[in-house]
């Protein structure tokens, strides 16, 4: 009994967090104009992610809870996506990532093979998206237009599915993408945080 209200906690906190999870990135480029720190290749990887683990899950008929807040992440990262083709000025090209995913997106579910293979590179995938964020950040040596807020949730949610897949699923799989993506999040908000910290340092010398 204990253990089931732990469990609809854990459901219901992710949920909720995971709805409002890439609002604070969005608010940062949408007052900044810029997207200097922020990855496009990162953000690319995790949506395809996204889309290989929610397919996955409603292919074979996963408890809904457990998934609920990938159509959501989705969403909210096809606008931060559109906004960043916007300040980089290649909004264009939006047609062709729409093409791309909506058709990769209907091929996954083919054949059950494809499916199962593109479960099996989705942790490779999830955890690229992690380290094109952190070489963008190594490279710009800023984390100005990078919201730690969103980085923080996302390790809270990754943290928070591992206990509610060990505890229902039990798939191996998507347990070990959940533990590699909690390390890499707490990777990057720790980088973010670094560099948001000697950003300071440097300001109070200047000053």
């Amino acid at each position: 009994m204990e253990s089931d209200k732990v469990l609809h906690i854990a459901n219901f906190s992710t949920l909720f967090v995971c709805m409002v999870l890439k609002f604070p990135q969005i608010f940062v480029l949408m007052r900044a104009k810029s997207t200097t720190g922020v990855s496009l290749n990162s953000l690319l990887l995790e949506l395809t992610g996204f889309i290989v683990f929610v397919t996955y899950q409603m292919y074979y008929d996963y408890p809904p809870p457990t998934y609920l807040e990938y159509p959501i992440l989705i969403a909210q990262d096809v606008i931060l996506l559109l906004l960043i083709l916007h300040y980089n000025g290649s909004l264009k090209q939006s047609l062709i990532y729409a093409v791309v995913f909506v058709g990769g997106w209907q091929l996954l579910t083919v054949q059950k093979w494809i499916i199962d293979l593109a479960m099996s590179l989705c942790t490779f995938i999830s955890a690229g998206s992690k380290f094109a964020q952190l070489q963008c950040l190594w490279q710009s040596k800023d984390s100005g237009q990078v919201s730690a807020l969103s980085w923080g949730m996302a390790t809270y949610t990754c943290f928070a599915r591992i206990y509610t897949t060990s505890v229902t699923t039990g798939d191996m799989q998507v347990l070990v993408r959940f533990i590699v993506m909690a390390l890499l999040n707490s990777w990057v908000l720790a980088t973010i945080l670094y560099y948001r910290k000697r950003a300071g340092e440097v300001q109070k010398k200047q000053d």
